[in-house]
């Protein structure tokens, strides 16, 4: 009998007024127990009411109080966060030592969230003018919206929940229907460790329920992951309907690989960050520029080493796991054939794998296509999934000119031993992360996550201090204090003096 997954609701799993539902697929077996509830605009109004009437409270409540539940939260999911990645692999495929990965990462957050105290700190300045002094307050927005992808359902959450709240804000949460079970899972367990009811809700849901959390009118601020032609829309409706948006989009990014470069780092780190969660990453790379004198021997080593790949179910010792969908995986094998057609060469393909796992798991291997030409979707789509590029080209020059003329800035690598090209390409390149003999560079929590171009909508970043200005509104605030010496009625213009 199948298990229906339902909304999470003023502290509790709530069925709401929809009758829709959808499958949820464990994608290394092809197989369904699970359905999920999908919200209606009704459903959503119900999660916005909740997070209202929890606002007041939560936003007058002190410091102390919020970072006592944070801290509890932390110390729960440090302890049970090997059951998070038991339900991370069942839903999306990931690997466990993926999974439990993306869970970390998403502790960093919360750990960054618990400073929160010093972190929205406002300023002061005494005596700006004579007897005045002028400072600067940091509060919450209200009801903040957070619509986070199917490829880090647990990490992508952690990125704005804890700084929402640690904040003052409360939260609806629109997972992504493919795995939706951790975002409740991550619910019950802010319940526990002493949240109060209404200033975390899930809503689970489709179109019908995004659209309804961009117009809604007591919702101030959405923020989004996701592919680029949704982040757009987001954006632009919610940005119409005078919220606060952060869309993070989509990517291609590029790593640079110079003759002077170890190229069994290099190697190593394509085939990491290539495969890394079946591809299924906004920070995968997914094109290699390698300059001519030495890409024979980088694709050769990338596929000695992809020859030593293990695809199959992530609960065993697999390298790779499955893609999220059947139609995703029929998607993703299909550039396959187009960059044949386009004339490049298919030095590992992985639609022949023989997978570690159940005969209808949605599987596809670590596949290496070699001479891609720049006219080829191959180059120029997001395939969001294990199919690794090699373009070559002849030199600095123009790998820097392909990666700028790329529509994607989310995530680029420079391979080489030499600094000053390093340092050159950092100032040069026209991307929002950059890594230097580091593949997959995303930054710490006490830095800000996001990119340029079409893979950020909007002026703020992820998590960090940008995170932290984004879930709050500054006033500044002039003061005088007066004293029987003021100098009585002056009609002129204030002025400093």
């Amino acid at each position: 009998m199948s298990t229906t997954i339902d909304h999470w609701i003023a502290g509790a799993a709530t069925a709401g007024t929809s009758t829709r539902t959808q499958p949820v697929w464990d994608p290394a077996l092809g197989t369904t127990e699970k359905d999920v509830r999908l919200a209606s605009a009704a459903d959503v109004d119900t999660a916005v009411a909740a997070a209202l009437a929890a606002f007041p409270d939560w936003r007058d409540s002190s410091w102390a109080r919020r970072q006592g539940v944070l801290f509890t939260f932390r110390e729960l999911l440090n302890a049970r966060k090997q059951d998070l990645a038991e339900n991370l692999t069942a839903e999306h495929g990931k690997v466990l030592s993926d999974a439990l990965g993306e869970i970390a990462r998403g502790l960093e957050v919360v750990e960054f969230a618990l400073a929160m105290p010093h972190l929205a700190k406002g300023d002061y300045s005494e005596n700006v003018s004579t007897g005045v002094d002028t400072y600067s307050l940091r509060q919450p927005l209200g009801v903040v919206g957070v619509i986070s992808p199917f490829n880090f359902p647990a990490m992508v959450p952690l990125w704005f929940v804890p700084i929402a709240i640690a904040t003052g804000n409360t939260v609806v949460l629109k997972p992504s229907e493919k795995d939706p079970s951790a975002s409740v899972w991550l619910a019950r367990l802010f319940t526990e460790a002493g949240l109060p009811d209404g200033v975390l809700n899930v809503v689970h849901g489709d179109k019908e329920a995004v659209d309804a959390l961009l117009i809604h009118p007591d919702v101030q601020s959405i923020s989004f992951v996701g592919s680029t032609p949704i982040a757009r829309y987001v954006y632009e409706t919610g940005t119409a309907a005078g919220k606060r948006v952060q869309a993070l989009g989509g990517a291609k990014n590029h790593m640079l690989v110079l003759p002077d470069a170890d190229l069994d780092l290099a190697a190593d780190s394509a085939v990491n960050a290539g495969f890394g969660s079946a591809g299924e990453r906004c920070m995968a790379i997914s094109v290699v520029l390698a300059v001519e004198t030495v890409a024979d021997a980088l694709v050769e080593k990338i596929a000695e080493r992809m020859a030593g790949l293990t695809t199959g179910d992530g609960r065993r010792s697999c390298d790779m796991g499955p893609l999220i969908t059947k139609q995703h995986r029929d998607k993703v094998a299909s550039y396959i054939d187009v960059a044949s057609a386009d004339g490049a060469t298919v030095v590992v393909d992985g639609r022949t794998v023989v997978p570690d796992g159940a005969a209808d798991g949605f599987w596809l291997g670590p596949t290496l296509v070699d001479r891609v030409p720049l006219d080829s979707s191959v180059y120029t789509d997001e395939i969001f999934g294990p199919v690794l590029s090699v373009v070559r080209v002849a030199g600095y020059d123009e790998g820097l000119d392909i990666i700028n003329r790329s529509r994607y800035g989310n995530g680029t690598a420079i391979f080489t031993n030499d600094g000053g090209a390093a340092r050159r390409f950092q100032r040069e390149v026209h991307v929002g992360m950059i890594g230097i003999n580091v593949p997959i560079p995303v930054p710490v929590a006490h830095y800000s996550f996001g990119g340029w171009k079409e893979s950020l909508f909007g002026d703020t970043k992820a998590y960090g201090p940008q995170g932290v200005h984004f879930f709050t509104r500054e006033k500044a605030v002039t003061s005088r204090w007066l004293d029987p010496s003021h100098g009585g009625i002056n009609l002129g213009f204030p002025r400093n003096g």
